[in-house]
């Protein structure tokens, strides 16, 4: 009877080491695979802001989506009002076309998942944290330049779907959205 008992509490104790060892494993595969993910950003964005890096691979970004990144402040001009116009969904189509993402790649994919469903603004607030860290590496008439183009496209996105043929009406709350695009460039 005893030896049935040993045999069972070995059984116990190799099953929860076993569940133990299973979830450290999977812990230790996912920071790997993190730190990969960190190091491949880092690479396609030039950024070297840990803090950063890190905030974009929470919320899912790797460097095959990286270029998508530059479209959230048309995204979220777009979702100003509560939603997608057809108009301003052309027009970020057309920007990220601009921007080499093909309707096959990851990175438009991502952008199809943003014009189909509001992300929250925790992504509007990565971009910003990315654009102050990018400005910040940069010279000054670099930062301005891109400055101006992403400020610029986020204006033509916010025109896009108002006024008389598409421009000149912006509303308060796209308004509101372009100012918070063009503080995020503060130095």
């Amino acid at each position: 009877m005893s030896n049935a008992l040993e045999e069972r509490g070995r059984a116990l104790e190799d099953e929860f080491f076993h569940k133990e060892n299973t979830a450290k494993l999977a812990a230790m595969k996912t920071k790997l695979e993190n730190q990969s993910n960190k190091e491949e950003l880092r690479k396609a964005s030039g950024m070297t802001d840990e803090d950063v890096l890190d905030r974009l691979v929470v919320l899912g970004m790797r460097a095959n989506t990286i270029a998508a990144l530059s479209l959230v402040p048309l995204v979220a001009v777009a979702w100003a009002d509560g939603e997608i116009q057809d108009d301003e969904r052309v027009a970020i189509l057309q920007g990220a076309q601009g921007k080499g993402l093909d309707e096959s790649s990851p990175g438009h994919e991502l952008l199809s998942g943003w014009l189909a469903k509001r992300p929250n603004d925790t992504l509007l607030e990565a971009w910003e944290t990315y654009i102050k860290a990018l400005s910040s590496q940069l010279n000054d008439e670099q930062a301005r330049l891109l400055k101006s183009q992403i400020v610029g496209f986020a204006k033509m996105v916010a025109t896009a779907a108002g006024g008389i043929l598409g421009f000149g009406k912006v509303s308060a709350k796209e308004e509101a959205v372009l100012e918070r695009i063009e503080k995020a460039f503060a130095r």
